[in-house]
């Protein structure tokens, strides 16, 4: 198994999935600018989308779009905990939060990190992303994770959590959600896939 990551994009939630999964994988790093393997080669025959994440099975099948490979790490590891058996209730609410954190999330923090966005896209994406940032709050004051134990999605949470940082957004205003990224960064499979990628990205 090949994760094809980029450092602390939206792929690291999938590496903290398969650490959190006890998985052992293979890590191949993507430039996204340039569509090419970080060891050299192509990345567009992999995965024609170019972005990441995209999970390269034993038989040579490819698995690409972080919720698709998030829940098909979880399901190797049933008993990890990390996503509800398929065909329960539990297992719609994780798909709910899935698809909320990619479409409504993951999706307009780009504006604040693509290069070419223009102010007004940004304004935009902030006007998108505040009342979901508020609703995440309302719904994290009082609880440990987004559902009844750590799921393949707080792994996508923490990691958009960290985009914050980098993209006017202060937490601060959102206490519960800064004391949930704290405590998830705490989890050991967090803080390994963490570091080793901000290593990464520093090493760049």
């Amino acid at each position: 198994m090949i994760l094809y990551f980029a450092p602390l994009a939206c792929s690291l939630a999938s590496r903290i999935a398969l650490y959190e999964a006890d998985i052992p994988a293979a890590f191949q790093e993507v430039v996204l600018s340039t569509k090419q393997l970080k060891a050299g080669g192509d990345y567009l025959p992999i995965n024609a989308k170019g972005q990441v994440p995209a999970l390269a099975l034993d038989d040579g099948q490819v698995i690409t779009e972080g919720p698709a490979v998030l829940q098909f790490i979880a399901d190797q590891a049933p008993d990890s905990g990390l996503a509800p058996p398929a065909g329960s209730l539990a297992r719609t609410e994780l798909q709910g939060w899935l698809n909320m954190l990619a479409s409504e999330l993951h999706s307009n923090f780009v504006a604040f990190m693509h290069p070419a966005s223009p102010p007004a896209a940004k304004d935009f994406a902030r006007m998108r992303i505040t009342p979901r940032l508020d609703l995440l709050e309302q719904h994290l004051a009082g609880r440990e994770t987004l559902m009844d134990g750590f799921t393949v999605a707080d792994a996508y949470l923490v990691t958009i959590l960290g985009w914050s940082e980098h993209c006017q957004f202060d937490l601060a205003q959102w206490p519960a959600l800064a004391a949930y990224r704290a405590r998830m960064r705490a989890r050991p499979a967090v803080a390994r896939a963490l570091g080793e990628e901000l290593a990464l990205r520093a090493a760049a």
